[in-house]
């Protein structure tokens, strides 16, 4: 069975040393940036997917000394293998996963570790269950927690639910930072192109509140017509 010392050496091996340097500006990890402190192997994620499969039996202890780390692809493999094993758990024993999961939320710290992980996880455990959970996340005062919170209810967009979606959206409207307001619009987006009338609901709402890159993500989808009398109202 392989072990987490192997799974380093492995991804050692894997390391690039030029995309390392281009995804270190691409993630923003220069000082004061939202990604600093970050450090990169240089892997792409199709290789570290294909690792990450290698390792799926790693415990939950391994998982953790993998989240702790700087090292951004030893966080994102991390929650790889934690996605395969809430996926194969039998349904009443994913809520293990789940609270790692939040246990974990400040250490899931970069826009792919947050979209590549919350809504098949988080998301998808509380289709069922109440979400109040998500309205705590959004609130919170950490970049990474309100985008979790907002990504997550992409679970809910896939089963035709947009209440969430709409509501959380609504708490983020006085966001600053320009990550909120591009996952906030992605989502609304999402949702829109399943229920417009909903969309065009909440644009008709806030429209002049918005952020503008919330708003233009959001409306990314409607004739080009539509667009400009959002943009221009």
């Amino acid at each position: 069975m392989f072990n987490l010392k192997q799974l380093k050496n492995e991804l050692s091996k894997l390391a690039d040393k030029k995309q390392a340097a281009i995804l270190a500006g691409f993630f923003k990890t220069g000082p004061g940036q939202y990604g600093e402190g970050d450090i990169f192997l240089g892997i792409k994620v199709p290789a570290q997917r294909l690792v990450a499969r290698q390792y799926e039996n790693l415990s939950l202890a391994d998982l953790q000394e993998l989240l702790n780390n700087k090292i951004h692809e030893y966080r994102l493999i991390a929650l790889l293998i934690l996605l395969s094993q809430y996926r194969k758990a039998e349904t009443r024993n994913r809520k293990k996963f789940v609270d790692f999961y939040l246990k974990n939320t400040k250490r899931i710290n970069n826009w792919d570790l947050v979209d590549l992980s919350c809504h098949y996880i988080l998301g998808d455990y509380l289709l069922d269950k109440p979400r109040q959970i998500l309205y705590k996340l959004a609130r919170s005062n950490n970049l990474w927690e309100k985008r979790i919170a907002i990504i997550s209810t992409f679970a809910f967009i896939r089963k035709n639910e947009f209440s969430d979606t709409l509501k959380i959206a609504e708490i983020l409207l006085n966001d600053k930072h320009d990550l909120i307001h591009k996952a906030a619009g992605w989502m609304l987006r999402e949702a829109g192109k399943r229920d417009e009338a909903a969309l065009i609901g909440f644009l008709d709402k806030y429209r002049l509140v918005m952020p503008r890159t919330m708003l233009r993500y959001a409306i990314e989808k409607f004739s080009q017509e539509k667009r400009r009398s959002y943009l221009m109202k």
